[in-house]
């Protein structure tokens, strides 16, 4: 079903009258996203050549903060207000380290613009808006559930990602509004987490802007943050049976190229021992900056295998996007 096509139930919607803002407002500033990626791009096969989700109108020139996946490679991108009102769009940035991304509007939006919050000061039970572009009927009043640790298998970490609940079906890059009405974070993923009774609790995560501001300036100068990138793998790992299992790997990236296959057992990084997802990828980081060697020890088959690669810049593989 397309977003577009039903409404968050009424009596999960926000209700105006719930908060000391003006939440109308404040929802007016969460627009529509719509991003056309070359079918030769490297993310195509994975993420799509179409894609659809939310953006923040952060300030009033129209940057819109969102998240990067949307817009990772993008050719051409279409912003909505909540009016119906379309401009065209540049993806300005994408930073793979905190999963934010940038967008500039290159017409007028006669939209508000929601500012950057305070997220540090954000507790478990804390409630908050989750809006998608479309105003109230796309929007969820949800809670702060946890805050932790967050490893995904794209070789991904955040020190301390917000979780809320109950979790928005369309969460890619919508905006969390705190109680304040400022901008807390933007969605990225929804998880599901058993209670230990047989029920499953959805959860979106969410990056807490308060990530974004540190790194701002180089974003708008340089369209990523003006350091030596990580070093990139290009394998997709996943925790099985208490040990970390390559599940696939990025074509002819530096992983495949060296020989890694789906179904390795990761035992050691640089001949250090592993202790999980998050462990993982924080060890191939230690290495130095993009370009390192990575030694991993595997076990294929039963059997011990050692692999030495030579990582990468993940950005050097993907297109950059065609100004305007």
């Amino acid at each position: 079903m397309k977003k577009d096509d039903w409404e968050i139930p009424s009596n999960l919607q926000p209700d105006p009258g719930d908060y000391s803002f003006d939440l109308e407002r404040a929802m007016k500033a969460v627009v529509s996203l719509k991003t056309y990626v070359p079918a030769d791009a490297f993310t195509a096969g994975t993420l799509g050549t179409e894609r659809a989700g939310s953006g923040v109108v952060i300030s009033g020139t129209g940057l819109i903060a969102t998240i990067g996946y949307l817009i990772t490679e993008a050719e051409t991108l279409w912003i909505t207000s909540n009016d119906g009102q379309a401009v065209p769009g540049h993806a300005l940035a994408y930073d793979q380290e905190s999963g934010f991304g940038l967008v500039q509007a290159l017409g007028k939006l006669d939209v508000p613009h929601l500012e950057l919050g305070d997220s540090d000061r954000l507790k478990v039970g804390d409630q908050a808006v989750l809006s998608a572009g479309g105003g109230r009927h796309h929007s969820i009043e949800t809670r702060i559930v946890g805050r932790q640790e967050f490893a995904g298998y794209w070789e991904y970490v955040l020190d301390d990602a917000l979780f809320t609940a109950p979790a928005h079906p369309f969460w890619g890059g919508c905006g969390l509004i705190g109680g304040d009405g400022k901008l807390m974070g933007i969605g990225s993923l929804i998880l599901q987490q058993g209670d230990g009774k047989g029920r499953r609790l959805d959860m979106n995560m969410v990056v807490p802007i308060g990530l974004l501001a540190p790194i701002m300036e180089d974003l708008l100068s340089y369209g990523r943050v003006n350091r030596p990138a990580r070093p990139w793998l290009g394998l997709y790992a996943t925790e099985s049976d208490e040990t970390l299992v390559v599940g696939g790997l990025s074509d002819n990236g530096p992983a495949e190229q060296a020989g890694v296959r789906a179904g390795d057992r990761i035992l050691t990084v640089n001949d250090e021992e592993i202790p999980d997802l998050a462990g993982l990828w924080r060890r191939v980081w230690s290495s130095g900056s993009a370009g390192a060697e990575v030694r991993l020890r595997l076990e294929r088959d039963g059997s011990p295998k050692r692999v030495s690669v030579r990582s990468a810049d993940r950005a050097s593989f993907l297109k950059s996007p065609k100004l305007h």
